[in-house]
């Protein structure tokens, strides 16, 4: 399995990209202004849960390349950095370009929660974003790579789920001071995109 320090790696690092202002937490934030804390925090649940299809998918797909062709593993890798090294580009082009809450709509809890579920589960970009990320930090020596992916994955999901449901629950007071404000949006573009950079060099070294 992964080291301890390697944890306290990816958990830094997840923090920081699920801080990253998207359509997820955006939608999240806006549940909570608009239809109260409660929705807020479902919506939030919604989302971190879907997550698990990632996971699992990530870890059958990931552990599929690895064991049956070197050449796929490094298509994969090479596909991945690119993929990353976009978003990375992205995140620097429109590093000042500022999210704007929209107004939500008044929805029963699990609806929203069914709403964030699948918003989640039927994202592509969420999707390929696992495939690249969680692979960054999966010790291969070790073995059991289906299994470490699943428990980054999990720590992943705990992890969206305080972060979204604190944000979205504590909604009014975190909004204008943090989704709204220019500097706060660039300086978290601005890490995102050294973030990806960094996740995409480590992607082209990983050996299986």
């Amino acid at each position: 399995m992964f080291t301890i320090s390697t944890l306290f790696l990816f958990i830094g690092a997840a923090v920081l990209l699920i801080l990253i202002p998207g359509p997820d937490l955006i939608f999240a934030v806006t549940q909570g202004i608009t239809n109260g804390r409660r929705a807020g925090v479902y919506t939030a649940a919604g989302l971190a849960l879907g997550n698990t299809v990632h996971t699992l998918a990530a870890a059958l797909g990931l552990s599929i390349i690895v064991t049956t062709s070197p050449v796929l593993f490094t298509v994969f890798k090479i596909a991945g950095a690119v993929y990353l090294f976009n978003l990375a580009f992205k995140s620097l082009k429109y590093r000042k370009t500022a999210m704007v809450l929209q107004a939500g709509e008044k929805k029963d809890k699990r609806v929203l929660l069914r709403k964030g579920l699948l918003m989640n589960i039927l994202n592509p970009k969420v999707a390929i974003f696992f495939l690249t990320f969680l692979p960054q930090f999966v010790n291969y020596d070790h073995g059991f790579v289906p299994l470490q992916m699943v428990v980054l994955g999990l720590v992943f999901i705990i992890l969206t789920f305080l972060i979204f449901g604190l944000l979205a629950y504590f909604a009014g007071a975190f909004s204008s001071k943090f989704l709204e404000k220019p500097r706060m949006q660039e300086g978290a573009n601005l890490a995102a995109g050294v973030i990806f950079v960094g996740l995409g060099i480590k992607l082209l070294t990983t050996s299986p």
